[in-house]
């Protein structure tokens, strides 16, 4: 369940359980806003492997230590907040019946309080590389994703490498065919380079930022 080597934790994404009224596509957040304007502090960017992979937006809910009392002024969240809840009483689950008790909250929240890398759990084998990008806190990462939080251009320019995705393809589980990454089978059992030097380091992340640098431009 841990990293076999000296490298910083990987974790799952939060998770809604919502019945989908937690989440917004681009159309429902503007509609939102433009009625309740005020609301747009608890509405974030949403990062599923879907939207990660094709590019694409959507927002969510996020009303964690959000005070109750100032909700009651929102009135199209509360109902969402209220679908959110039928939808969890109607769950065969007790435990996602249990969390009916908190509507206005994902079921599973485990939202990095810093910049993370992520990952997506699901991706094709036709790529020669599984996709995998910076974000930054505010953005909601969804447990479709793993994350690492704090990790620098060291640990992208290794998990991006045809190294690691060597390892990837020999033992990652698979859907159909593509691959499933998880943490206790591919990132924690990988076998990092062992004392590497300074200066092979930082021509990993010059190389890494180089990466970045051309999605930028393309």
């Amino acid at each position: 369940r841990d990293p076999i080597c000296s490298v910083p934790n990987i974790v799952y994404g939060s998770k809604p359980a919502d019945g989908g009224f937690l989440i917004l596509s681009d159309h429902e957040k503007y509609q939102l806003l433009s009625s309740e304007p005020g609301a747009a502090p608890f509405i974030r960017p949403f990062v599923s492997a879907k939207e990660f992979i094709n590019n694409q937006k959507r927002w969510c809910l996020w009303l964690v230590d959000v005070d109750a009392d100032l909700l009651k002024s929102f009135p199209l969240i509360l109902e969402r907040v209220e679908q959110t809840k039928k939808f969890r009483l109607s769950s065969k689950k007790k435990s996602t019946v249990d969390l009916a008790k908190y509507p206005g909250l994902f079921t599973e929240i485990r939202q990095p309080q810093s910049d993370y890398l992520l990952i997506p759990r699901h991706s094709s084998e036709s790529r020669e590389y599984i996709p995998m990008d910076f974000f930054n806190k505010d953005f909601i990462v969804a447990d479709s994703c793993a994350c690492i939080p704090n990790a620098t251009l060291f640990e992208f320019g290794i998990l991006t490498s045809a190294m690691h995705m060597a390892w990837v393809r020999n033992v990652c589980g698979r859907i159909k065919s593509d691959y499933r990454y998880s943490n206790t089978i591919v990132y924690n059992n990988f076998p990092w380079p062992l004392a590497i030097t300074e200066r092979r380091k930082q021509a990993i992340e010059r190389t890494a930022q180089a990466v970045l640098d051309a999605r930028t431009r393309f």
